[in-house]
């Protein structure tokens, strides 16, 4: 059996949507995927054993010069290759319009995806031939394995989903390797972030640990907050622009990792380490960090100002003995 998987963003929704294809492979021996996911997030599903082809697709760049020639001539040659297979099933696990017309419709194959009660944007369902009820009081990864069990036709696991991404890092762990942590210190919304005195001390309460400290980013403004945090710290590292590979490669080599609420937290928690995630605004129950050794910290009044340095150090000092080769 050969399925194509709709899901083309964000990174959490994309790495939420691994464990279902543990389930899905698991239960049909055989099974074998093909994967549309935004350009930005192409590395990911290549990284699970059950994905064949990873197709990636530009939607968010393309809608900023829709008519422009090149945009044009990429749409084209996207849906060639979309076309240029007849799939056995294709999943639609985004849940909005946009990826139902743009990517579902044109492909070939059944289309399964989440009923008008269930989807984010209920109108996406128009363009599924088979809808199926999943409820939304559940944790994001647990409602893509519903789908995918309702669309293949299995029973969904009762036990922890696995993302099985793990292992595709184990033979590429950094040489200090277990000696350093990583703190993932950005992130989109100005509320989801800890203050930069926050971070400063606990970089400082971290120095006694004998453990280096890494801070990867992004964009230019991330690099400048991670000079800032590092200023006057021996132990502290900032990292170099790194492609999403290459951070997921530090991560898998943390001894522990701290960060605010971002992709590169789920991205931590597929990797099945020891991960800190300091909540503000937001409710973890449902978007949260789901796998194993995942805690959250929510702040007081979903005020990240609030939840002090030294209440994470010492949640970060038992990750770490707990954790200790």
């Amino acid at each position: 059996m050969h399925v194509l998987i709709v899901k083309t963003s964000s990174m959490g929704d994309v790495l939420h949507s691994l464990p279902a294809l543990t389930d899905a492979m698991h239960a049909i021996p055989g099974i074998r995927f093909d994967w549309v996911v935004e350009e930005n997030f192409a590395q990911i599903p290549g990284w699970h054993p059950a994905v064949d082809k990873v197709l990636p697709v530009a939607i968010r760049r393309w809608r900023k010069h829709w008519f422009g020639s090149q945009q044009r001539e990429e749409r084209v040659l996207f849906k060639r290759e979309l076309q240029s297979r007849e799939y056995d099933i294709v999943i639609d696990a985004q849940g909005l319009i946009k990826s139902a017309a743009l990517v579902t419709r044109l492909s070939k194959g059944v289309k399964h995806g989440q009923d008008s009660r269930s989807a984010r944007e209920p109108f996406a369902s128009w363009w599924y031939d088979v809808r199926h009820e999943v409820s939304k009081r559940q944790h994001a990864v647990e409602r893509t394995r519903e789908l995918f069990a309702k669309s293949l036709g299995y029973e969904k696991p009762q036990s922890q989903g696995d993302y099985a991404i793990a292992g595709h890092f184990l033979h590429h762990l950094p040489a200090d390797a277990q000696h350093y942590l990583v703190f993932l210190h950005a992130t989109t919304r100005d509320n989801k972030h800890w203050p930069e005195s926050h971070w400063r001390q606990l970089i400082e309460q971290m120095q006694p640990s004998g453990l280096r400290v890494k801070l990867p980013w992004g964009a230019e403004h991330e690099h400048q907050r991670a000079l800032r945090l590092a200023e006057g710290f021996e132990h502290v590292e900032v990292l170099p622009k790194l492609t999403l590979e290459a951070i997921a490669q530090q991560l898998a080599g943390a001894r522990a990792v701290v960060s605010v609420d971002t992709g590169l937290s789920h991205l931590t928690a597929a990797l099945d380490r020891p991960n800190l995630t300091l909540y503000g605004p937001t409710d973890p129950g449902l978007i949260g960090g789901y796998g194993q050794n995942q805690q959250a910290l929510s702040a007081p009044n979903h005020n990240l100002a609030e939840l002090t340095a030294d209440t994470v150090a010492e949640k970060l000092r038992a990750v770490i003995t707990e954790n200790t080769p």
